[in-house]
């Protein structure tokens, strides 16, 4: 005959292990999730959005996104210094895109910065603002916002971007990690 005990003992731990495997199992599961190829999961639009952007600033020649007048001093040499963008994305429309193929216009800031030979950040021609990008043409759109004689900058700012994203542009621009991003890309590419 069975004791209480021997029935305890038989059938109380299955409980325990059952717990054990499966918590080895979810680890196990977890693990490998975490060390699939990052390459192979496509980037999330809001990256791909700034990626783009970048990479339109700084193929574009400075005359594009140029904001009052400064221009890169190019010295003895006839080739373009590189242009080193930081951006970043307030909105995009439709708001509702899901694929970047998808996105019209990108309302954001960038902060470029003319990286010629030898010359630091602190005194480099630098162009910054708020902008709006259109993606619907090739190659992209660039439009600044920029006072006029007649409209001070907060007024054309208005005019020009959907007012949930003007007051973004009045508060926020650069992140700190994409600032020391585009400050390590401007060192580079200026020698220093």
């Amino acid at each position: 005959m069975n004791s209480q005990e021997s029935f305890a003992e038989r059938y109380g731990r299955r409980p325990l292990w059952a717990a054990v495997i499966l918590l080895a199992v979810s680890v196990g599961a977890v693990v490998l999730v975490n060390r699939a190829d990052p390459e192979a999961k496509p980037a999330d639009l809001q990256a791909q959005i700034v990626a783009r952007m970048r990479t339109t600033l700084e193929q574009a020649d400075p005359g594009q996104h140029n904001h009052a007048g400064h221009s890169a001093q190019q010295g003895n040499t006839t080739e373009k210094p590189p242009v080193i963008c930081g951006v970043r994305v307030y909105g995009y429309e439709p708001a509702e895109a899901t694929a970047l193929a998808d996105v019209q216009k990108v309302y954001g800031f960038h902060l470029c910065g003319v990286a010629e030979q030898k010359r630091p950040w602190d005194v480099a021609v630098k162009l910054a603002g708020p902008l709006i990008m259109d993606l619907s043409t090739d190659p992209p759109g660039i439009q600044v916002v920029e006072a006029t004689a007649d409209v001070r900058f907060v007024d054309r700012l208005r005019e020009m971007f959907p007012a949930k994203y003007a007051t973004l542009a009045q508060e926020e621009a650069l992140t700190a990690a994409e600032m020391a991003d585009q400050r390590r890309r401007y060192d580079a590419a200026a020698g220093l």
